[in-house]
């Protein structure tokens, strides 16, 4: 069909920046939800050129799904979105699969169309159960109703920035065919900041970045990473939910300019042995009234009470919530002391083998971060779990408590042990949602060989036989 006879919407990337970051500072100044539903509701009534709203949601593993609605029926429909929530890995049994989706209109997104297509905006959605209520396994809604909580009672913000680490493999749905190849072909042999211009690293890391620059995420820096074809693209930090939000379009962003270039980016935490692994590093500071309430210049390390008391409680109940961070079975490959990994339950300015890491900063940047995250692990429950942790958990009675001799688990099978035996998991996720996370790890887990670490004992076809059911099954 000839694109002459339409006249879907396209915008520049420039006015898709300056439209896409005055919703974000209407979002950071809490613009009433109502003013701002009105508006978007207008918009999308009186631009002509849009075709479609594309409702994003997440489900109980992190995995991202994308609805397309009509716009002229989104507009007179958008409180009555219903859809089966049996099909989602996590949510409702069959006799009882009728979900909504609410509209979350402070999330909303103009995309480029030479990604997205022409004539489609994003808005993200809030699952919501039959009563009315928020699902209790859609960790997004419970995320968001933690932060108005700590905002309405505490006058508290969370803030967020992560780095998220991903490596590119030569050809389209590289990972799908590992079973066949047995192997990811790297596209670019460098290594940290090595990437010459024009190589197909390097224009990847710039196609990504001026995407997600259009779509308001005021990039800071990017640049390759240690291992061979591995990237960062670094952008700054934002209030927790959209944050949160900010992963999830990351990833997508990133697999699809790969696969626009032949490519294929991948998130998997450790999928090439004898190399550094990809993490998730979760930066994480609290303010009020515009005051960084983890600074105190005469603090150690240049860290308040607070700070410390926040650390302190991630310490103690970082077994617990290690599976909630770390939730594939490859992500334990990833926490392996020879390459840098995080995997020692301690605190420190300069030990990056520590789970929690005091970076250098002033009263604008002071932050803790959590190094022992895994790009594939849902980015709603990270955030969550750090930050109802920090602020609400226990301080143990563990002698040394920041320096202890202390590990996370090696294997998942014994990071499930530890969340299920958790009276501190059950207490953040109740115990529904709390069985059926575990439920879902194990089953994955139950597909993959049961030992694990820089190299799978047994033949190299059983190394290839784990990453495949974990490509398989979606753990990435």
């Amino acid at each position: 069909m000839s694109g002459n006879y339409r006249d879907f919407l396209e915008l520049s990337y420039a006015e898709l920046e300056d439209l896409n970051l005055a919703a974000k500072d209407q979002r950071k100044k809490r613009v009433a939800i109502d003013k701002i539903q009105e508006e978007r509701l207008k918009y999308l009534t009186d631009t002509k050129g849009i075709k479609a709203v594309t409702v994003l949601f997440s489900d109980l593993e992190g995995r991202l799904h994308m609805l397309d609605y009509d716009k002229k029926f989104l507009v007179n429909s958008y409180d009555n979105l219903t859809f089966d929530g049996s099909s989602i890995r996590g949510f409702t049994a069959q006799k009882e699969s009728d979900l909504r989706l609410g509209l979350d209109w402070n999330a909303f997104y103009w995309t480029p169309s030479d990604v997205f297509g022409t004539g489609k905006v994003m808005v993200f959605g809030e699952v919501i159960d039959k009563n009315g209520a928020p699902y209790a396994a859609d960790l997004r809604g419970i995320l968001k109703q933690y932060a108005n909580k700590m905002y309405d009672e505490k006058g508290y913000t969370l803030n967020a920035a992560n780095e998220v680490e991903g490596f590119l493999f030569e050809g389209v749905d590289a990972e799908r065919s590992y079973h066949k190849t047995g192997s990811f072909e790297y596209v670019n042999a460098g290594g940290y900041y090595h990437s010459l211009p024009g190589d197909p690293l390097r224009e990847f890391i710039d196609t990504a970045a001026e995407v997600q620059r259009a779509m308001g995420f005021e990039n800071e820096k990017d640049h390759p990473e240690v291992a061979p074809s591995q990237f960062e693209i670094n952008y700054t930090y934002g209030d927790v939910v959209s944050a949160a939000d900010q992963i999830q379009l990351y990833k997508l962003i990133c697999r699809q300019v790969a696969t626009q270039m032949g490519m294929t980016a991948s998130f998997l935490p450790k999928p090439v042995t004898g190399v550094n692994g990809s993490g998730m590093h979760t930066n994480v500071s609290i303010t009020k009234d515009k005051k960084n309430l983890f600074f105190d210049k005469a603090g150690e390390e240049n860290m308040s009470d607070l700070a410390w008391s926040f650390i302190d409680k991630i310490l103690t109940h970082g077994n617990d919530i290690c599976l909630l961070l770390n939730s594939s079975v490859n992500a334990y490959r990833r926490l392996d002391p020879h390459f840098e990994a995080p995997n020692q339950i301690k605190a420190s300015a300069t030990d990056r083998g520590s789970m929690v890491r005091i970076p250098i900063g002033n009263e604008k940047s002071a932050r803790v971060e959590v190094r022992s995250v895994g790009p594939d692990a849902n980015p709603y429950g990270v955030l969550y779990s750090v930050f109802k942790t920090g602020l609400d958990g226990q301080i143990g009675n563990i002698e040394n408590l920041r320096q202890a001799a202390r590990y996370l688990p090696d294997n998942i099978y014994t990071a499930i042990e530890n969340f299920q035996g958790s009276e501190w998991i059950t207490s953040m996720l109740g115990a529904d949602v709390k069985e059926r996370f575990a439920e879902l790890k194990k089953a994955s887990a139950d597909r993959c060989p049961r030992l694990l670490g820089t190299v799978v004992k047994g033949s190299e076809v059983q190394f290839h036989h784990e990453v495949y059911n974990q490509l398989l099954w979606g753990q990435f």
